[in-house]
């Protein structure tokens, strides 16, 4: 789950030919009949390194159902998974504390990231002997620590044959998990699931994810709804998690609506929400709106800022903050720093779209990113009550 995400690098050189046509939209609501004992994931991944200042004891579990340890990288030559002795201390923290805190919520051992080898996991799915390895290494590290269920966060399949290799790859993760929980009288099968881009497919190059396999063998996906915009786009403002844009593809809507129509039914899919901004420099102070000429990145760490620092900006500098109704994304603007991020009137909208159209829910990337879970409970009242 990157800050600056590998996906879009590989749909850059399509940028002006998506953006030439103008694409349909879902309306607000959608002929889905969504129902609540299928449609409750409410997520959340935790950052094992950041662990020192944000303790799994810090989350306010009443906000999730789902939590997400991130992450565990597989070795590149045995494709095993690598448990570093931090992670041997954080995990067994990790699940104990949710577990305690809360016996209903499922702790997910989330395998991959931004960060990870893209070439480890395409070699890895590429032969049975590699994958089977890999499987049998993440069902063992769940196990002995505690874990519900497993994630794969692989950005990103990179081709045709990445994405055949994947679809081999959860039929045999699925059949893995069910083998280990017969031999296990009592013992439930552990859950599958998968952070995905936030489309189904790639403009470039061309290559769509095994919807079929994912349908069969996966019991939810999290397409990443954000990064859309950032500093790979110096020269004008962007909303990086907008809900709808009526003259690109780079919108929560259209990806959603390209899942379902590629076969994924609703209730698998759960909408990615990002706790953080990406900031940029404007050209002049006075054209501060959504694709205002910018020069470049603004503050944070390379134009990303946290939720609780976007909202510190906003307070120290007294910037303009604007709810923008047409693409459902939030910014503000102070002198020439302009940031792009989700504050609770674009949460609540987006959340009720998700409920609306059918979804299992939503995550959020990353806890631990605000200070007082005004999102967190923004995001589960419009999805309990909206």
């Amino acid at each position: 789950m990157p800050h600056i995400p590998n996906f879009i690098s590989s749909q850059i050189c399509s940028v002006i030919l998506l953006t030439l046509t103008p694409l349909s939209v879902f309306s607000p609501v959608f002929a889905v009949d969504s129902s609540p004992a299928t449609a409750d994931i409410r997520g959340g991944y935790w950052l094992s390194w950041l662990a020192q200042n944000f303790p799994p004891s810090a989350i306010s579990t009443s906000h999730f159902t789902h939590l997400f340890y991130a992450f565990l990288e597989p070795n590149n030559v045995t494709f095993e998974l690598t448990i570093t002795p931090n992670d041997d201390q954080w995990m067994r923290n990790f699940t104990s504390t949710i577990h305690a805190a809360d016996p209903k919520i499922k702790t997910i051992l989330s395998i991959g990231g931004g960060g990870s080898s893209v070439p480890t996991f395409s070699a890895m799915a590429a032969n049975q002997t590699t994958r089977s390895a890999f499987i049998a290494s993440t069902i063992s590290a769940a196990r002995s620590y505690g874990f519900d269920g497993v994630d794969l966060d692989w950005e990103f399949p990179n081709s045709t044959d990445d994405m055949s290799h994947l679809s081999s790859l959860f039929k045999e993760w699925r059949q893995a998990i069910e083998t280990e929980s017969s031999s296990n009288p009592g013992r439930p099968p552990l859950g599958l699931s998968a952070a995905v881009s936030y489309a189904s497919s790639f403009q470039w190059p061309p290559r769509s994810y095994p919807a079929d396999a994912i349908t069969k063998y996966v019991d939810f996906i999290s397409p990443m709804c954000f990064d859309y915009f950032g500093k790979w786009t110096p020269s004008a403002t962007g909303s990086h998690a907008q809900l709808f844009d009526k003259t690109s593809n780079f919108s929560t809507s259209y990806g959603v609506k390209s899942w379902i129509e590629a076969g994924v039914p609703p209730e698998k899919l759960v909408m990615g929400l990002p706790v953080y901004g990406r900031t940029w420099r404007l050209k002049d102070a006075c054209q501060h709106g959504i694709g205002a000429p910018a020069e470049g990145v603004g503050p944070g760490n390379d134009g990303v800022m946290i939720y609780s620092d976007v909202l510190e900006f906003n307070s120290a500098k007294g910037a303009t903050v604007v709810f923008d109704t047409e693409s459902v994304s939030t910014y503000s603007f102070a002198g020439t720093t302009w940031i792009g991020y989700d504050g609770p009137s674009s949460i609540d909208v987006k959340v009720k779209f998700a409920k609306a159209h059918g979804l299992r829910g939503y995550f959020f990337w990353a806890l631990g990113y605000e200070k007082n879970w005004t999102i967190a409970e923004t995001a589960q009242n419009a999805w309990m009550y909206g």
